[in-house]
């Protein structure tokens, strides 16, 4: 997006935004256009940059990002799927035509492995019914503990919310990140 309905702020920037910049880009990296933008409420910017869930959970990098690039690509939110793309497919493992597929309106089964097709699902029932079925629920019991049930739940709530925010505000892509595939519907 070309036009975004609130413009990214620009330095310089108060301490309080200044330390939450800190906490959020690696060092010597500028703020992603997205934190730029929350800059403009400095509190909702600190709450998001402690509230984030790309620590080192319970969960791996590759479970992590697969939920989160199925959530962003289902609420139709480049900006967020382009950056994930980007900063974090090499660690993921994904390649080239499963990132494609995380943007298909269905799944294509045969490129994900067993535990990847239980996430997966589980993103679209959520994106779709807000919960999850009964049938995902058992699969993903089997797979997954309750701490991790709770973190995958949890992560693709907070994306959905991410993706609400980047679209209501038309945050501007950044010129590093991925574009969704052509295909995208």
């Amino acid at each position: 997006m070309s036009n975004p309905r609130v413009p990214p702020r620009q330095a310089p920037y108060s301490p309080q935004v200044e330390k939450s910049f800190q906490v959020i880009m690696p060092p010597g990296i500028p703020p992603l256009n997205i934190f730029r933008t929350l800059a403009h409420n400095e509190r909702v910017l600190a709450r998001v940059v402690q509230g984030g869930l790309l620590d080192r959970g319970s969960i791996s990098v590759a479970q992590r990002e697969l939920v989160i690039l199925r959530a962003c690509a289902l609420c139709g939110a480049e900006y967020e799927w382009g950056v994930h793309v980007t900063a974090y497919h090499h660690q993921a493992g994904f390649n080239a035509a499963q990132i494609a597929d995380t943007c298909a309106s269905a799944i294509t089964n045969s490129l994900w492995n067993e535990e990847q097709r239980s996430l997966l699902r589980m993103v679209d029932e959520l994106h779709a019914d807000a919960t999850i079925s009964g049938p995902t629920w058992q699969q993903l019991r089997t797979l997954f503990s309750d701490e991790q049930l709770i973190e995958l739940v949890m992560l693709a709530g907070q994306y959905h919310a991410i993706s609400f925010l980047v679209n209501s505000l038309q945050v501007e892509n950044e010129a590093f990140a991925a574009r969704f595939p052509a295909s995208t519907p």
